[in-house]
This record gives C-alpha cells, structure tokens and sequence, in this order.
C-alpha cells in the first residue's frame, strides 16, 4: 500500500492521479539558478545591457501558493487566458542575430575584434576625409556647375534638363547601391569584401566626369552622368557598409557624427567653390569638371589608406554561386518595419531637401533677384554667403550631435527633431523674399541638415535586421540618398511647370509664385519625413 493510500488519499483531494504537492509551474519554478549558469562575462555584460528594474510587488499572499487553491483558481478563470490574450498587442519578434541585442562586447566591430583607439580614430578620420573630399566636387557638379551647362544648352528649358538628367542618373545609383552593395557582401580577398569596390569606383566616377568637361552635348552628357553616378555608387555602397562591419556599436554614433559633419562641411565647399567658379565663365566651368575627375579617382585610395588594412576573409564560408543564392542575396528585409520607416523617411526628407538645394542657382537668380540687373552675378554671391554660413553652423551641429546622442542613447526624437528644423528654415524665403531670407534658411535649416547628417547613419545601422548582411541592407538604405534626388528633382520641375504653364499660363520660364511653391511642397515632405521616423520602434 502506497503512502496515498495510507492517509485516505489526502494529499490527493481531487481524485485524478495527481500529486499538487509535485506539481511544478512551468516557467517559475523550474527557471534555473542564473547565478551558476552564467559565466562572470556573461553577468558582467547583463549588468551592462539591464534596464532599471522596477520596483518590486507587494508580496502575495502565502495561501496564493498553495496547489490546491491554484487549482481552483485556474479552473473557476479557464476563460480568462483567451479574452486576456486578445488584448494583447503583437510584440516585435526578437531578432537574435542582431549585433545591437546581443551580449558581445560593445567596443567589438562585427567580427568580434575590438579595434584600439588608434584603429578608431583612423577609421574615423577616414570616413570624415571621404565625405569632405567627395561632397565638394560632387554638389559643386550637381548644384552648381551642371545647372548653369544645362541653362546654357537650352536657355528656357532649363529646369526640365535638369529635372531628366538627375533622374537618369538616379536610377541607374539606385540599381548600383543594391547589386555592388551586394556584391561587395558576397567578395572574398586578402584585403577584406570592400577593398577594391571602393577604389575601382572612384576610378570609374573620376573618368566619366572629367569627359563630361570635353562636351556639350546633352545626350553625352546624359549618358557620361550616369556612368558617373555608377561609379561612385560602386564606392559609396561599400564604404557605407564598412561602418557596420568596423565600427563599434559604443562609438557609432561619434563617428556617423563626425561622417555627418564631412558631409555638411564638403557641400557647403562645394556650393562655395562652384559659386566661385561659374563666375569665372566657361574656363571655371571646365576646372570644375577636371576638379571632379582628380578627386574621385584618388580618394579610394586615399580612403583605404588611412583606415587600418583590413583583415583577409578568405575563409569565411559562402554559399555557393547559384541562382537560388543570388535571389536570396538580393532579397529585400522581411518583417522589418523599422527598416522600412528608416528608408521611406530619409528618401522623404532627402527629397525635400534636394528640391531646394539642386535648384537652389536657379532659386537665386529667377525668385529672389527676378527682373534684377546682372542676376546671375549676384545669385552665385548670395550662394557663396550662403555656403559659408551653412559651414559654420553644420560643423558645430554635426560634430556635437554624434556624441551628445551617444550619451543620451537616443537617435529617433533628435532625428525627427532636426527634420521639423529643417522645415522651419525652408519657410524663411517665403517670409522674407530677400538674400536676407536665403541667409536665414542657410542658418536654420543648415542647423537641421547638420544634425540631422550627423545622427541618422547611425540610425540607419540600429534599424538593420541582420549585420552579416550589411552591405546589401544599408545599399538599400542609401537609396534613399538616390531615389530623394529624383523625388526632389521631379517635384521641383513638376511644380515648376504646373504653376507656371497651367496656373499662370507663362508660355516660357518661371514665375516667382511658382518657386514660392517648391518652398512649400518641401515643407511638407520634410515634415511628412519626421512622422515616419517616429514610427521606428526599437530605437528611441
């Protein structure tokens, strides 16, 4: 006779078999003892990633313990789980091969090696060097020098020219950042998966853009644009990625803070050094072209230079070439909101930006100085002033923001933050038709795109779903930096066109009122921009 059946079965009131003196509750009392089953590391870097623990409940009653009443409770409340459930908002599932949820290292780089202060800053340096050397010629080309060519191939159809030529070149970066992104992600060298991608592109960017200096042939110039921007996506998508594969997540955010400030302080170069050069007449017009085509054929190798050599992947493992694995490579994020907010948002406010700024001579010359003698003159003044002023207040957002966000550990709020700036300064040359109303949209909206360059590549990485594949996700990210052209540069020449031909039936050229309006449509699309930030989840 067993010990039940000794005591009348008292310690089994129900009568179903079944011992609740035994009875262990799954998840409670079969957890187990943290303190042996982890390593010293692994408590370490707990206590390092744990959020404040809450303030503890008052303690249950000792009878809430007791089998039997548990029992009772379970059965009389059977419904409850499923009503309880439904309420239950669906959690973001967690992706465990994240680098950002992981209990590594956070001085550690992708690969598991903690780069020494020395590595960093010349990491640092070199992606700075990059965005200054690189933004210079590329915005003088783009903001300055290819518009005044394009005016004066087709004096009254100027901004549809422009509007073509940006979106031409659009596309084929935007094809570019997916496929040698990718690429780049699948290379294996001695000298690391993005080595020579970021050298074989500055050379075929530099070469396409000094041809464009030998002509002016606008289908020429259409096709050598294009090349160009093929080129120097073939080193963008690959050089982006490396912030991912070698940058710590603890510094991150510095250096896409001093990446944002190169990139701020070489635009405001550029639109400087361009302003300059048109008012050189066509000889400046053609340094700047040969400008073009020295720098971008050595800042790859100067790049790579500086940044401590890479190690040899040679054996890291790869699935082997087929079609199945191609499709796979160059298959977008699954459920990944954030990732997707992340990139709707930029390529919003991107275009925004790139509204004003690629027609920003035109802005100068045909809405602020309209009927003015000597026009053109005093528009490349106003965008020298300009430049210089955006410098100053750029350099000191961008350098601030990085570490001051680090700090803080939030990207999203100073992001969007910086998008609603940027919309206030847009609104300064609709109140003030003046240069001093450009001025005030160089200071306050320079402000915002400075801080704004400086955090939102961190951002970018934070969002991504899986690090292993860097290079194809952030070269869908940087699409936002491509598409946002074309964006800007069809709305801006639709807006044109729509207010002046069909509102106020100007047979040729454009009015003031309708380069009034490019500034409110950009108010709105960067403010659209801030919205879709906010809706990112897992970054604050």
């Amino acid at each position: 006779m067993t010990s039940d059946e000794e005591n009348g079965g008292s310690s089994n009131p129900t009568g179903f078999g079944m011992n609740f003196n035994d009875f262990v509750r799954p998840g409670i009392d079969d957890r187990p003892d943290l303190n042996e089953a982890l390593s010293p590391e692994q408590k370490q870097n707990i206590e390092r990633l744990a959020e404040p623990i809450p303030e503890a409940q008052p303690a249950q009653p000792e009878t809430m313990r007791n089998p039997d009443v548990q029992n009772v409770r379970m059965s009389a409340e059977s419904s409850a789980p499923a009503v309880v459930l439904a309420d239950v908002p669906e959690a973001q599932a967690l992706n465990l091969d994240s680098a950002l949820n992981d209990m590594r290292n956070p001085m550690a780089d992708a690969s598991g090696h903690v780069p020494s202060k020395t590595e960093i800053v010349r990491l640092g340096i070199g992606f700075t060097i990059n965005a200054v050397i690189c933004a210079i010629p590329w915005v003088a080309l783009n903001s300055v020098i290819l518009p005044r060519v394009l005016n004066q191939i087709s004096p009254g159809n100027y901004a549809t020219l422009l509007g073509t030529i940006n979106s031409v070149g659009a596309v084929v970066a935007l094809l570019a950042n997916i496929i040698f992104g990718t690429l780049s992600d699948l290379t294996r060298s001695s000298r690391g998966k993005r080595f020579w991608w970021i050298i074989s592109g500055g050379f075929i960017a530099g070469i396409n853009v000094g041809l464009i200096g030998l002509t002016r042939s606008f289908g020429l110039i259409v096709f050598l644009w294009a090349m160009a921007q093929l080129g120097y996506n073939i080193m963008l998508a690959p050089f982006v990625a490396t912030m991912s594969d070698r940058v710590p997540d603890k510094v991150r955010g510095t250096v896409s803070g001093f990446y944002g400030a190169g990139i701020a302080v070489g635009q405001t170069l550029g639109n400087y050094i361009g302003a300059r050069l048109i008012k050189l007449g066509n000889s400046g017009i053609f340094a700047g072209w040969m400008m073009g085509y020295a720098v971008f054929c050595i800042i790859g190798v100067v790049t790579v230079a500086i940044w401590p050599a890479d190690k040899s992947n040679l054996d890291q493992p790869r699935d082997k070439f087929s079609m199945k694995m191609i499709l796979k490579s160059f298959t977008p994020p699954l459920h990944a909101p954030d990732f997707y907010f992340a990139l709707i948002g930029r390529t919003v406010m991107m275009g925004g930006y790139w509204m004003i700024n690629s027609y920003q001579l035109y802005i100068c010359q045909y809405y602020i100085y309209a009927g003015v003698p000597k026009a053109k003159s005093k528009a490349a003044d106003v965008i020298a002033v300009m430049a210089v002023i955006t410098l100053v207040v750029s350099l000191i957002a961008a350098v601030t923001a990085g570490p001051i966000t680090d700090k803080i550990h939030m990207r999203k709020l100073p992001v969007a933050l910086a998008s609603c700036l940027f919309a206030l300064g847009a609104a300064m040359p609709l109140f003030f038709r003046s240069p001093v109303g450009m001025y005030l949209f160089a200071s306050i909206a320079g402000l915002g795109y400075g801080i704004y360059n400086a955090i939102d590549q961190a951002l970018n990485v934070a969002v991504l779903p899986n690090p292993e594949e860097a290079g194809k996700d952030l070269g869908i990210l940087n699409l936002a930096n491509t598409l946002s052209q074309v964006i800007g540069s069809l709305f801006t020449s639709a807006v044109l066109t729509i207010v002046a031909r069909w509102i106020m039936h100007q047979s040729s050229g454009y009015s003031v009122q309708a380069y009034a309006s490019v500034f409110v449509v950009s108010i709105v699309l960067v403010l659209i921009a801030a919205v879709l930030i906010m809706q990112i989840k897992k970054v604050k």
